[in-house]
C-alpha cells in the first residue's frame, strides 16, 4: 500500500462497489458450477470481511483449502512469509 499505483487501484475498487456487488451472484454461480481448485487464505482479524465471510465460500466450494491466519484484511502485506509457502504448496499439488 506504499506506492501510488496500489493506492489508485484500491481507490478504484472502493469507488466501483456497485459493479462488484452486481457481479457477485455470477461469481457464486461460476464457483458452484465449475468447482475450480481454490486456496483461501484469510486474516482472522479482518475487520472488513470477518471469518464468516471466508467460511461462506465453502458453501459453494466444499473442497476449497482454507487457512485462517493471525492477520487483518491486508494479509498479503503483513503475512507474506506465511502465505507464499501455502500458495506454492497448493499450486504444486493442483498444477502438476
Amino acid at each position: 500500500m506504499q506506492s501510488p499505483q496500489r493506492l489508485d487501484g484500491i481507490l478504484g475498487l472502493f469507488e466501483d462497489q456497485v459493479t462488484t456487488l452486481a457481479w457477485f451472484s455470477r461469481q457464486q454461480a461460476y464457483l458452484r458450477e465449475q468447482q475450480p481448485p481454490t486456496l483461501i487464505v484469510w486474516g482472522l482479524r479482518d475487520g472488513y470481511m470477518p471469518e464468516g465471510a471466508a467460511r461462506a465460500y465453502l458453501r459453494d466450494l466444499p473442497d476449497a483449502e482454507l487457512h485462517m491466519l493471525d492477520a487483518g484484511h491486508w494479509a498479503l502485506e503483513t503475512s507474506l512469509d506465511e502465505i507464499v509457502p501455502l500458495a506454492r504448496d497448493f499450486l504444486g499439488r493442483v498444477h502438476t
